[in-house]
């Protein structure tokens, strides 16, 4: 399988995901264009047939610059171009907005950028950095996606719970009056002070929630079971994973003062999530683990849920 990555950069100390070319200073939105690689248009063209007649109600998106074909998509589909992208944004944050991160996955078939916000949280003495992740397909697989994802800075772990309380992602079809859409975009997405309130309110909550070592026990198996019918090297492989997320919440420098709480159960996942080396490395091992970022993570989500249970 070819590389998830086309293109990409990043600023200044490699990000948790370990992807793309680095540049010193965070570039402004026409830097960071051409600096990912993404200062490329997608013209929708005819489908023919082998006799040359055309396939009515569909259409090619072809990027200008090599004229790859993105996807075959139906009539009513809106371009959202790149540039489009990084104007959306720019609105949404302000003048000033400056990127972290952004590049092509599947050989332009998806776009991202990723730009940080500019105020920083202390959130239960902790420094949370909120970033704005702005995804896109070209392929007509899926829709623009706007989230928040919430980055617990002395360890570069991400934090994107799904609340309850308040919305951190918001997405779009391109169908439609697409630039009606993206000002609605603009319109729900300063969410960020109601989120990072809100996260910052269950945190406290998670803090205050004791936990056992038997519930730390159950809570891992939970998230990573054996199957009734695993054989004795996926039994084995399991335990050292299990392993692996124990000595997380256990040992981590960082959480050793946090007490016994689900808030630190939360990290201890997140910190196995976000770094923990798999069992099997595969060649897009680090790019399916930036996707898991953009889209959310499952496996925070799920222990989240088990503690709120509980």
């Amino acid at each position: 399988m070819a590389a998830e990555i086309e293109t990409m950069f990043y600023t200044r100390e490699k990000p948790w995901h370990g992807l793309g070319t680095r540049v010193e200073e965070a570039p402004s939105s026409k830097e960071a264009l051409e600096l990912a690689g993404l200062d490329w248009t997608v013209v929708q063209e005819p489908i023919y047939t082998g006799t040359r007649d055309v396939i009515s109600g569909y259409r090619a998106n072809v990027r200008d610059s090599d004229r790859r074909v993105l996807g075959v998509v139906t009539d009513r589909y809106k371009i959202v171009q790149n540039r489009q992208a990084f104007a959306f944004t720019d609105a949404l944050l302000g003048a000033g907005v400056r990127y972290e991160t952004a590049g092509s996955l599947q050989e332009g078939r998806r776009v991202w950028l990723l730009a940080r916000l500019p105020r920083e949280y202390i959130i239960s003495g902790e420094r949370i950095s909120p970033y704005l992740v702005f995804s896109n397909s070209h392929d007509g697989s899926g829709a623009v996606k706007v989230a928040l994802t919430p980055v617990r800075v002395v360890c570069n772990n991400t934090l994107n719970l799904a609340l309850d309380t308040a919305k951190r992602s918001w997405s779009m079809i391109h169908t439609g009056n697409v630039s009606d859409k993206i000002q609605e975009a603009k319109d729900t997405l300063f969410m960020a002070e109601e989120y990072m309130d809100s996260l910052g309110k269950e945190f406290e909550r998670l803090r205050k929630q004791k936990i056992t070592d038997q519930q730390v026990k159950e809570y891992i198996e939970l998230l990573l079971p054996i199957e009734k019918d695993a054989t004795a090297g996926q039994v084995k492989n399991i335990t050292k994973l299990r392993r692996d997320m124990q000595g997380r919440y256990y040992d981590a420098p960082d959480l050793k003062g946090v007490g016994d709480n689900a808030y630190r159960f939360i990290n201890a996942v997140s910190d196995f999530a976000t770094h923990a080396e798999p069992l099997r490395r595969t060649a897009n091992y680090k790019e399916n683990l930036f996707v898991r970022t953009m889209d959310g993570n499952p496996m925070i989500d799920k222990a989240y849920q088990l503690v709120c249970a509980a």
